[in-house]
């Protein structure tokens, strides 16, 4: 089994080291991916000790349970999930691979398409499909 893509039901967003993303501290904006690397608990969907986010190695800590985020390990609620990034985004909207996806979820495409069209911090503008993901 690949931890390439996934999806995680909880957060309602892909997963795995295939995802191009941003690390979910609030304050942070270095690009990671959504892998089993930076995820907070250190197992698919964080396992038994962390939210399921996905962060940065400065925004990582190693507990007892393993590698999880600070609001774990301070036992304090997760922090909202950032959003999808416009590569990754770009990617599902027009590679040929994920064209069953598209058209199994057009609600999904058109808040893609929305978010694209007004770029946020989180989400930079981007035209042009990435080389790979």
């Amino acid at each position: 089994m690949s931890w390439a893509i996934g999806y995680d039901k909880h957060w309602k967003r892909d997963v795995g080291y295939g995802v191009p993303a941003i690390c979910d501290d609030p304050e942070c904006t270095k690009e990671i991916d959504r892998g089993l690397s930076y995820v907070c608990g250190g197992e698919p969907y964080g396992g038994e000790c962390g939210c399921g986010l996905h962060f940065c190695g400065a925004h990582l800590w190693m507990g007892e349970g393993g590698q999880v985020c600070r609001r774990c390990r301070d036992g304090e609620p997760p922090y909202s999930p950032k959003p999808d990034t416009s590569e990754w985004m770009l990617w599902k909207l027009q590679h040929p691979s994920w064209s069953d996806w598209r058209a199994e979820n057009p609600e999904e495409v058109a808040r893609m398409e929305a978010a694209l069209a007004a770029p946020t911090p989180a989400t930079p503008p981007a035209t042009a499909l990435p080389s790979s993901p």
